[in-house]
């Protein structure tokens, strides 16, 4: 496989969207990159597929801006380039939540990292003995290409019916730790900052999301394959594509 995919995100504020977005585009065109970055106040999310040296060029380029340099993508591969264009846009959001209080960039909420999530559900308690509960912060049709074994999840149809739904549930996480998790990271770590903001104790995301704990650890305590916003449909937990109908 030759073609090298990348997703990272950072919530840091920008408030030169319109230039940066030109640059960007640039950029992409120069290196024939194919795939989606959305660039918002809150900050960026991309998605790109290319050979590596190309998508090594972006990203160093990209990593000269001070606000992006410690910006660490997440990576598979493919035989061809699952995105048809480049896209740069534009958003209010960069993952559309519709809580204006909720401002990421001002400070992350607590992260667990794969393998100690891994070591976690080994053992069926966290390190102070509390048992995890696993949040799935996805849409239904994500969520029903594979998820976690025994996660919970609210058959959501976009993540803006995730603080309703959260918020009607909180009791179910008192005295417990809840590990929120996503594709890549971005969703569960917004929905974990607003947990936090419901006063619910002991809330993590998992650093990466699925994505970085399928490179990390593997398919242990996962069921299926990782739904992908790309000509991929999913990617099973060796980052390969999915050859599931």
């Amino acid at each position: 496989m030759s073609i090298l995919n990348i997703s990272a995100y950072k919530f840091v504020g920008l408030d030169d969207l319109a230039a940066l977005r030109g640059q960007i585009a640039a950029r992409c065109e120069a290196l024939a990159l194919k795939g989606t970055i959305l660039l918002a106040p809150e900050g960026i999310n991309l998605f790109l597929a290319a050979p590596r040296d190309a998508i090594d060029a972006f990203m160093a380029w990209l990593r000269d801006d001070v606000r992006f340099a410690d910006i660490t993508p997440k990576e598979s591969w493919s035989d061809d380039v699952p995105f048809g264009r480049m896209r740069v846009r534009l958003k209010k959001e960069i993952i559309t939540m519709r809580a204006p209080a909720i401002r990421p960039e001002a400070g992350r909420a607590p992260h667990v990292l794969p393998r100690d999530l891994c070591r976690w559900l080994d053992q069926g308690h966290d390190d102070a003995g509390r048992e995890v509960v696993l949040l799935d912060t996805r849409n239904d049709y994500e969520v029903a290409a594979g998820t976690f074994e025994g996660t919970v999840e609210y058959g959501l149809a976009s993540f803006t019916g995730f603080p309703g739904a959260v918020a009607a549930d909180r009791a179910r996480f008192d005295g417990k730790t809840v590990v929120s998790f996503c594709t890549g990271g971005i969703r569960c770590e917004k929905a974990a900052i607003h947990m936090e903001g419901l006063g619910i104790e002991h809330v993590y995301q998992l650093e990466g999301g699925i994505l970085k704990y399928f490179e990390d650890v593997g398919g242990a305590h996962w069921r299926g394959d990782c739904f992908v916003f790309d000509g991929r449909g999913a990617v099973d937990p060796s980052l390969a594509p999915s050859d599931a109908p």
